[in-house]
Formats: C-alpha cells, sequence, structure tokens
C-alpha cells in the first residue's frame, strides 16, 4: 500500500505539471462502483469537469487536488492504485477505472488492480481526513504529543503506529523501519514504552520517511509514480521483507511474526523486549 513517502511522491509530481491547468472531461469505468464515494460517479464527474486545478497537497495518506471554486478531489490509493499523467490518453489496461482529460492534451489516468481505491468531491476536506492524527514530517509532530498518545494505548507499539489517528500517514513498511531504527521491539505494548524510547522513535519516524520521500517511495510491487517509475527505497530497507536474512547490524536472523493481524519484521537482538 502506498504510504506517506510514496503519495508525497506522487504530489510533488503532479504538482509540477497539472498546476493551472483545467479538468476538461472525466471518466469513470463502470467496473468501479465503490471508487466514487458520498455521490454518484456521474455526479462526480459533472463536479470535475471544467474546474481549474489550483493545488495539489496531502494529508497522511490521501492526495488533496484543490480545484477552483473551493472544491478538493481527493484520492486515496489504497493497494494498488495509481495516478499517473500521461500524454495521448490513458494505457489501454484491464484495471483503468477512471480517466481525466486536461486542457493541455494530458490524461491523468487510474489503475487499480484491486478496487479498493477511493476518490471524492468536496468542499470540506476535514469529511474525509477530519479523524487523522498529526503530520509526522510537520513541526505540529510533537515527541512529549507522540508520547502521550503512546501512554493511553495498551495495544502493541507496532500497531499503534498504524492506527491513522495517531499518525498520519505511516503503514506496515515504514512502521518496521522506524522500530529498528529506534532499537524497539514491535510486540511491546505502546503504553510501556519509556519517554527516551518514544523520543527515539520519534526521530526514527521523521528520518524514516524522510529518506524514502528522497528514494522516491518504496516499489516492492505495485507502486509507481505520476510517471510511471518505481521508486527505490525498498533497497535500502533494514528489516521489511528481509525475513530470515541476517541483520545488517548484529548479523542476527531477521523474524517475521503477525502483531494486529499485520506481517512485522524485526531483529531480535537490535529490538530486544
Amino acid at each position: 500500500m502506498p504510504e506517506l513517502p510514496e503519495v508525497e511522491t506522487i504530489r510533488r509530481d503532479l504538482l509540477a505539471v497539472v498546476l493551472g491547468r483545467t479538468v476538461r472531461d472525466a471518466w469513470i469505468s463502470p467496473n468501479a462502483p465503490r471508487l466514487v464515494q458520498l455521490m454518484t460517479p456521474e455526479a462526480f464527474c459533472r463536479g470535475l469537469g471544467g474546474r481549474r486545478i489550483e493545488d495539489v497537497g496531502r494529508r497522511g495518506k490521501y492526495l488533496l487536488i484543490h480545484l477552483e471554486g473551493g472544491l478538493t478531489w481527493i484520492v486515496h490509493l489504497r493497494m494498488t492504485g495509481r495516478l499517473q499523467h500521461t500524454l495521448g490518453g490513458c494505457p489501454d489496461d484491464a484495471h483503468l477505472r477512471a480517466k481525466f482529460e486536461l486542457d493541455d492534451g494530458r490524461w491523468l489516468c487510474f489503475i487499480d488492480m484491486r478496487k479498493f481505491g477511493t476518490m471524492w468531491l468536496v468542499d470540506d476536506v476535514e469529511l474525509v481526513t477530519g479523524k487523522l492524527g498529526p503530520e509526522p514530517l510537520e513541526e505540529t509532530f510533537d515527541v512529549a504529543a507522540f508520547h502521550g498518545s503512546l501512554r493511553r494505548r495498551s495495544a502493541a507499539i507496532k500497531a499503534v503506529l498504524l492506527d491513522q489517528a495517531v499518525l498520519a500517514g505511516v503503514g506496515n513498511i515504514y512502521a518496521d523501519e522506524s522500530l529498528f531504527r529506534a532499537g524497539i521491539d514491535p510486540r511491546k505494548a505502546a503504553k510501556r514504552i519509556s519517554g527516551p524510547a518514544a523520543r527515539r522513535l520519534h526521530e526514527a519516524i521523521v528520518e524514516v520517511l524522510l529518506e524514502a520521500v528522497g528514494d522516491r517511495g518504496s516499489s516492492f510491487q505495485d507502486y509507481v509514480d505520476a510517471q510511471g517509475e518505481a521508486g527505490y527505497h525498498q533497497l535500502k530497507v533494514r528489516v521489511f521483507r528481509r525475513t530470515d536474512e541476517p541483520c545488517l547490524v548484529c548479523g542476527t536472523t531477521i523474524r517475521r511474526v503477525k502483531v494486529g493481524g499485520r506481517s512485522t519484521h524485526f531483529c531480535p537482538k537490535c529490538q530486544r523486549r
């Protein structure tokens, strides 16, 4: 699933090429009945048509395309969604779920194999993103407040990091990598994380996300950027999907367990309980 670094990469790509462009036409596949939320696909397409793109933002894993007239087109890629900027139309892909023609002859194409992706057209972004926690790459991500939120949770720290109400944008990849960097066992109860450990984790989350943004995201399977190109942070991960391989720090075999129903990777020595 694309996480904060992947969505931020797409945001930056689109900002450079769609700012000031007008959506000339929109189409939603009849084979994607759950793609558009809160309104019919027909109303969604009518609402987009003729509107100029004024900005491209992000909130957690949500892409926010701000339109003239105070409307925001929100896109959540979920597991396998791709939003690609192309010239000369969208590809003849069996998984093409939506396409949007721009006034410069280019297109935005939404391709989604699993059909879990969702879109909204709203005049109040908070209707969709209002329950999200702080942004980890903004100054509002305060270490004391972060530790306070952990102390109120009895679940495993890995599960808490995946809760978007606690922290926006972090998913499986970067939770595993951040916990490894902070030296914290992913199974440890969040409320038992000490102040110094919370500070290490806070710093690790920021560092890991910034590095992944710099690497244009991680392409383990489906993710590509707005130009259809893969990221390369997957070449630098320390524990994620390295089950039974030696730890790059101590040589101990990396383990994989289930935490909160999610596959979780860690080093038993570097991340002692």
